[in-house]
């Protein structure tokens, strides 16, 4: 500590925040955390990550106990209790955001939490408006922001007036719909849309484009086999010009006719919450979803100012707020670091769940890179034979001079654990020959890279188990 101790504003209280907090209180600064809402520790704690996690885990089971695939045990269908489900989920929430969050606070002094709304005066001053009334001006030596993301309400005639769910209202929800309509098709609706067709609702999922349009393809059209094996109605390349509401059925008019449902999910992606905080008088740049523009440094275009998180350009992951979080506090504190998003690894929580690494074929050529892809079936990967589930594939994008390893497509049951390590692979610089010599354990579902790799030199259908 200094004769001045440095002074950080964080305005947000989630993963990038608490990131960022803990990391310049080690430095040696003092932090002032400005929260406007009623609990802190930001969207995934509270209203993403964990209880959409939880629920997807009880739809599991209750899927599961009806489509287990094994002889000699009865598939019966589960009674569904859905109000024990949210307070189950709920608990837990609270439980992590103590823990996580709440006990932090209360372990570190050098952090004050201010509850109130943060706007800008000018680039160096950050006017709070008290929640328990009253204000306070703060003249902090560096001010990050991290103050996440909302729900993206499109403008749909008719839907503003209507009681439609966000992801917020559907993780709590007690009722189970008799037919929701899931408006979307990226990460929220899939994973939202999959659960509740298997906690007994019928299920319209209608998309704009295709499923999972920003990957892969393959991956997209894999996943809607699926879905549409259990149950689940999918409209892809459809736009909704109207929504209406006659108090028990909501009714969507589509460019593929009228749809009608009990229940309306939406999940057309989400915004930046940047309005309130007058970014325009610290002249702070946004791009043209109002998301604030950073370097690789999570700086600002304003020398003083920092972001990090789904508030700005950067991939909205929580665990890449939380790595910019700290490397924001590090170069606040005088370091100079950068946010390495070179090998980002990525998952939806589907069953078979799509995951992502690096280049995918389309990205590669579009860089000029020639390459060469593998895509092995399940049926090729013992341990999904013996878990009766083959659905889905592993696919690996090389480079054809050399056969380094570029990307790597997977759409398994586990395939975010399978993706960390074509993760490690990529980010070492491995080749697929290289990878196809590796040791994996057996039976496991990640061996599938190795046979993957191997697919490059032999045709793996004709080796035998464990066969290096």
């Amino acid at each position: 500590m200094t004769a001045h101790t440095l002074h950080i504003a964080i305005v947000g209280s989630g993963s990038g925040a608490f990131a960022a907090a803990i990391r310049a209180v080690e430095n040696g600064a003092r932090v002032t955390l400005v929260e406007g809402g009623e609990v802190i520790g930001g969207t995934c704690v509270n209203i993403g990550c964990v209880p959409s996690k939880i629920l997807i885990r009880g739809a599991h089971v209750a899927h599961l106990q009806a489509h287990h695939g094994v002889d000699g045990i009865p598939l019966h269908t589960p009674c569904i209790d859905r109000p024990a489900m949210v307070t189950q989920q709920q608990a837990w929430v609270e439980k992590l955001r103590h823990a996580k969050y709440e006990s932090i606070l209360d372990a570190n002094p050098a952090i004050t939490l201010l509850r109130g709304m943060a706007r800008f005066e000018d680039a160096g001053s950050l006017r709070v408006i008290l929640r328990e009334g009253g204000e306070t001006l703060l003249r902090p030596d560096r001010i990050l922001l991290a103050t996440g993301a909302s729900a993206a309400i499109p403008d749909i005639p008719g839907l503003a007036s209507t009681p439609y769910w966000t992801s917020t209202e559907a993780l709590v929800a007690e009722a189970i719909p008799e037919h929701l309509i899931v408006l979307g098709g990226s990460v929220i609706a899939v994973e939202l849309a999959q659960a509740f067709r298997r906690l007994g609702a019928a299920v319209t999922l209608v998309a704009r484009g295709h499923l999972l349009s920003r990957q892969d393809p393959a991956l997209g059209e894999g996943l809607r086999a699926v879905f549409e094996e259990e149950g689940i109605t999918v409209l892809t390349d459809t736009a909704t010009q109207g929504v209406r509401y006659d108090s028990q059925q909501f009714r969507l008019d589509t460019d593929g006719g009228e749809i009608h449902g009990d229940y309306l999910l939406l999940a057309t992606g989400r915004q930046p919450n940047t309005t309130a905080l007058d970014l325009s008088h610290a002249g702070v740049e946004t791009d043209t979803r109002d998301a604030i523009v950073v370097d690789d440094q999570l700086r600002t275009n304003v020398e003083n100012i920092y972001a990090v998180g789904d508030c700005t350009n950067l991939p909205q992951f929580v665990y890449v707020a939380a790595a910019a979080g700290t490397r924001a506090a590090r170069n606040m504190t005088g370091e100079d670091v950068a946010l390495d998003l070179s090998v980002l690894p990525a998952v939806v929580f589907t069953e078979p769940q799509v995951a992502s690494v690096g280049l995918d074929e389309v990205c590669a050529k579009q860089q000029g890179i020639e390459i060469e892809s593998r895509t092995l079936s399940l049926d090729n990967v013992p341990r999904a034979l013996a878990n009766f589930d083959t659905r889905g594939f592993i696919k690996l994008v090389a480079a054809r001079d050399g056969g380094r390893i570029l990307g790597c497509q997977v759409l398994a049951d586990g395939g975010g654990e399978i993706i960390q390590s074509a993760a490690l692979a990529i980010a070492n610089g491995m080749t697929v020959d290289g990878l196809a010599d590796q040791l994996f354990p057996y039976l496991t579902l990640v061996e599938g890279l190795k046979l993957c790799a191997q697919t490059f030199r032999k045709d793996v259908s004709r080796l035998s188990c464990c066969a290096g």
